[in-house]
C-alpha cells in the first residue's frame, strides 16, 4: 500500500486505491437506498394519504435492524467483511426488484392498494435485516483500509461521500418520479445498487480479527455494549444523537408539507428532501480543508441544538425557498454531528471489537432515524403535522440543554 506522507494532505485517505474503491461502491449503493427511501415515502403517502403510514415505513426498518444490531456485530467480527457486505449488497437488490415488481401495472391490476402497501412493509422490513450487518461493516471496513493516522481524514471523506450520495438521491429521484414514474425509477435505483456491488468487489479480502469460538456468543455480544457503556465520550455523543434525531425527525414529514402545506409536487419534495444534505455535505467539505481542531464536545452540542431552531422554523413556514434554507441550515449543523460523532467512534474503538461497537453504533443511528420516522407519524397523527414538527424541535434543544449540564466530559471533550 503507497502511503501519503502529509498527514494533514485533506486528501491523504483518498490515495489510498483501496479506499476509493469502497467510497465510490458506498456511493453508488448509498444514493440508490436513498433514492429508494424518498420513492417509498411519496409511494406510501399516494396509496395512503395517512402521514401515519410513512410513519409505519420507519417501523418497519427499524424494528428487525435494531434488534439485531448486537447479533450482527458479532457476526461481523467472526466474519471475512468483504464477502458479508457483498452478500447484504445483493439481497438488498433483490428487495429492490421486488418493490419494482409491486410497482408495475401488472400488480396494480391484480394487487389492490392496501395490499401493495402491506408489500412495501414486508420488504422495507427485509432491508431492516439485512440493514443490520451492512451498516457496521462499511464502518469496519474503513478503519481496515486506512491507517490511523489517517482516520479522521477518512471518517470525513466517508461522511461526506454518504451525504453526497444522499443528496443526489433524494434530488434526482424527486425529478424521477414526477418525469418517469416510480417504476422506471426503481429500475434505475436498482442499477445503482449493482454498480455498487461492482465497485465494492475490487476490495481485498477481509479477514477476521477474532476467531470464532473464542468467546461464546453472548458473551462476545455483551463485550461490545459494555465497552460504549464505559467509554463516556462515546456513549455520550451516541445518546445525544438518538435522543435528538429521534425528536428531531421532521423530515419524515417531508411528504405532507410538499404536497399538502407547501404544495410544491414530487420535484419540491425531491430538493426539500435534499436540502438538509446539500447543507451537509457544504459544512463537510469545508471541515475536509479546515478540521475541527479544538472544543468538539462544545460545538456537538450547540450545532445539535440549532438543529431543533430550525426545526421548529421549518413547521411554522409557509414558503417553499424559507422551508429548503432552514433544511439546509438544519444540515450544516448536523453535518458537525456527524464528523464529531463519527470520529470517536472510530478512533475509540479497538480494531479487534470494530463490528460490535460499529453495530451498537449503528443501534443507535437506526433507533433514532426509524424510530424518530414513527414516532414523528405518531405525533402527526395525535397532535396534527404542525405542532408535532414543532413539538420535535422544542424536545430536541431540551435534551441538548439537559446534555449540557448532565454530561459535563462531553462538553468539555476534544480530540
Amino acid at each position: 500500500m503507497n502511503l501519503p506522507q502529509n498527514k494533514s494532505d485533506p486528501f491523504a485517505a483518498m490515495k489510498i486505491a483501496e479506499f476509493r474503491h469502497l467510497m465510490m461502491g458506498r456511493f453508488s449503493f448509498i444514493m440508490g437506498l436513498r433514492m429508494l427511501g424518498t420513492l417509498v415515502g411519496w409511494w406510501i403517502y399516494e396509496l395512503t394519504n395517512e402521514p401515519f403510514a410513512i410513519g409505519l415505513v420507519g417501523l418497519a426498518e427499524v424494528i428487525p435492524a435494531v434488534s439485531l444490531s448486537l447479533y450482527a456485530g458479532y457476526i461481523i467480527d467472526i466474519s471475512e467483511k468483504r464477502k458479508l457486505l457483498l452478500k447484504g449488497i445483493s439481497f438488498y437488490l433483490v428487495c429492490a426488484l421486488l418493490l419494482l415488481l409491486l410497482s408495475t401495472n401488472f400488480s396494480a391490476a391484480q394487487l389492490s392498494k392496501n395490499w401493495i402497501a402491506f408489500g412495501i412493509y414486508i420488504i422495507i422490513f427485509l432491508t431492516g435485516i439485512i440493514r443490520a450487518f451492512t451498516g457496521p461493516t462499511f464502518g469496519t471496513m474503513v478503519a481496515s483500509i486506512v491507517p490511523k493516522n489517517y482516520l479522521q481524514n477518512a471518517t470525513t471523506w466517508n461522511q461526506g461521500i454518504w451525504l453526497s450520495a444522499s443528496v443526489t438521491g433524494h434530488a434526482t429521484v424527486g425529478f424521477l418520479i414526477a418525469f418517469i414514474g416510480n417504476t422506471k425509477s426503481l429500475i434505475i435505483i436498482s442499477c445503482m445498487i449493482l454498480i455498487g456491488l461492482f465497485f465494492l468487489n475490487q476490495l481485498k479480502s477481509k479477514p477476521p480479527l477474532i476467531v470464532r469460538g473464542e468467546k461464546t456468543g453472548l458473551d462476545s455480544v455483551k463485550e461490545g455494549l459494555v465497552y460504549v457503556y464505559q467509554t463516556k465520550e462515546l456513549l455520550g455523543a451516541l445518546s445525544l444523537d438518538l435522543f435528538a434525531v429521534f425528536f428531531g425527525g421532521a423530515v419524515a414529514m417531508i411528504p405532507v408539507f410538499a404536497k399538502d402545506i407547501l404544495k410544491v409536487g414530487p420535484v419540491g419534495f425531491g430538493w426539500l428532501n435534499a436540502a438538509a444534505d446539500i447543507g451537509a455535505i457544504i459544512i463537510i467539505i469545508l471541515l475536509t480543508f479546515f478540521p475541527l481542531r479544538s472544543g468538539q464536545g462544545k460545538k456537538l452540542l450547540l450545532a445539535v441544538g440549532g438543529f431543533g431552531v430550525c426545526i421548529i422554523i421549518f413547521a411554522l413556514s409557509k414558503l417553499f425557498w424559507l422551508s429548503f434554507a432552514v433544511l439546509v441550515i438544519s444540515g450544516i449543523l448536523d453535518g458537525i454531528s456527524m464528523i464529531v460523532r463519527g470520529t470517536i467512534v472510530q478512533m475509540k474503538t479497538p480494531d479487534h471489537m470494530r463490528g460490535r461497537v460499529m453495530s451498537v453504533n449503528s443501534m443507535f443511528i437506526n433507533s433514532s432515524n426509524e424510530l424518530g420516522q414513527f414516532e414523528s407519524g405518531m405525533a402527526a397523527k395525535l397532535l396534527g403535522v404542525i405542532p408535532s414538527v414543532i413539538f420535535g424541535g422544542c424536545m430536541t434543544i431540551l435534551v441538548v440543554t439537559t446534555t449540557w449540564f448532565k454530561a459535563p466530559t462531553l462538553r468539555k471533550m476534544e480530540y
